[in-house]
């Protein structure tokens, strides 16, 4: 009989003919301009490109989050270290923060105030839902003394794909009458979708670069108004790396706590630029567009039963990733594993609770409509191959990219 063919074992070193699709919602595809502006060799510190440098991404970050007078602060860390530093800012030792549903996320920001020894109060999620607004307004209406500190709203939740309202948190804060900070955590969401913090009048916002910044992982950040230095200022919690006041001056030893990133902040400062040159109106159709695309193809898809949508409500679907369901009996890490060794795209798998429930498709960044429609040929391929009933996804985003220049 004919000679049976030999099972390809990948490893670490295997080169991957032409460009695997990278779909999950962060690490994001990193432009070639920023790759470019981060191979550069180190520099002394007294550089005067340094602080160019540090300077182009202060302010490009306050022209993004819509705050001309924000202080930016900026840390060598991850989303959670920046959770971190919130709370070792704004909150004394035993200080309540009120923390909104949101799922995996809003969770684990929760569990890291507890930790840290201050108290979270939490409102109930329910799944597949955006923030519980009438929930968080009984909370602060209830709290008359004023023990909550601050509400940290997580304003796109990651895991679940589900994008809550922080005009609306607002004016639940505005409705009560409570002085609380409110803080939003924007990492999934920052150059996706429409923020401004002092148009929407909110006190900090958290970032990272990973995501809608299109660079590395590993550079976090926080924009922060007069009212929440103040704030931070009274507070007698200690602490030395975290803290805002040690990172003012005019040196870049001070703003980093040592040694910067250079890297990533040339990297930063790269991708700031290609969004203001494509202008943030553009930006956010862009990812309007895209994430409909996707949304389209789940639509498709569900059609043969076995595969939905896990956030309910379409309003707040994200534009920057979708969370998908399959039915009992599919598994979807074993769809993911699948798609990425044999269609080459790689996306994200479920989080928390949501492990082994859903899989998740990221659509932010640096992506087209090509890169998009690449992706869900992919999966929907995977879906085939895995025996899982769907519809026609693929076709269907085409169709809404076609009616929606």
């Amino acid at each position: 009989g004919p000679p049976k063919k030999q099972a390809i074992h990948m490893t670490a070193t295997t080169r991957i003919p032409g460009r695997r699709l990278l779909h999950s919602p962060g690490p994001t595809t990193v432009p070639d301009e920023v790759l470019d502006a981060m191979h550069r060799q180190p520099m002394d510190l007294a550089d005067p490109r340094v602080n160019a440098a540090i300077d182009a991404c202060e302010q490009g970050l306050r022209w993004l989050v819509g705050s001309p007078g924000a202080a930016i602060i900026q840390y060598a860390t991850n989303g959670h270290g920046v959770w971190e530093a919130v709370i070792e800012n704004l909150l004394p030792v035993g200080a309540a923060a009120l923390i909104p549903g949101t799922g995996h996320f809003s969770d684990s920001w929760a569990l890291q105030v507890d930790t840290t020894g201050r108290r979270a109060v939490r409102t109930p999620w329910r799944e597949g839902h955006a923030i519980d607004v009438a929930a968080v307004q009984q909370v602060l209406t209830n709290d008359v003394s004023h023990d909550i500190v601050a509400v940290f709203a997580v304003h796109t939740d990651t895991a679940s794909g589900v994008t809550s309202d922080i005009d609306a948190l607002r004016r639940a804060l505005d409705a009560c009458g409570h002085p609380a900070l409110l803080v939003v955590d924007a990492v999934a969401s920052l150059g996706a979708a429409p923020l401004a913090m002092d148009a929407q009048r909110f006190d900090v916002l958290v970032g990272a670069s990973q995501k809608g910044l299109m660079c590395p992982p590993g550079l976090g950040f926080v924009a922060v108004n007069e009212r929440a230095l103040a704030v931070a200022g009274a507070n007698p919690a200690p602490r030395f790396y975290w803290d805002w006041a040690r990172r003012h001056g005019p040196q870049s030893y001070s703003k980093f706590c040592g040694t910067p990133p250079l890297p990533l902040v040339f990297g930063l400062a790269a991708s700031l630029k290609l969004l203001a040159d494509e202008g943030l109106q553009a930006v956010f159709k862009r990812h309007q567009t895209l994430a409909g695309a996707v949304h389209a193809a789940v639509q498709g898809w569900s059609e043969g039963g076995a595969v939905s949508f896990f956030c309910q409500d379409e309003a707040a679907r994200s534009v920057s990733v979708t969370a998908i369901a399959l039915a009992e009996g599919f598994d979807p890490e074993a769809l993911r594993t699948l798609a990425r060794e044999r269609f080459d795209v790689g996306m994200a798998g479920g989080l928390g609770p949501l492990y082994g429930r859903v899989f998740r498709i990221g659509h932010l960044g640096d992506l087209n409509a090509a890169m998009v429609l690449g992706c869900l040929a992919g999966v929907e391929a995977a879906l085939l191959v895995q025996g899982v009933p769907h519809g026609p996804g693929t076709r269907r985003a085409i169709e809404f990219l076609a009616a929606n220049d």
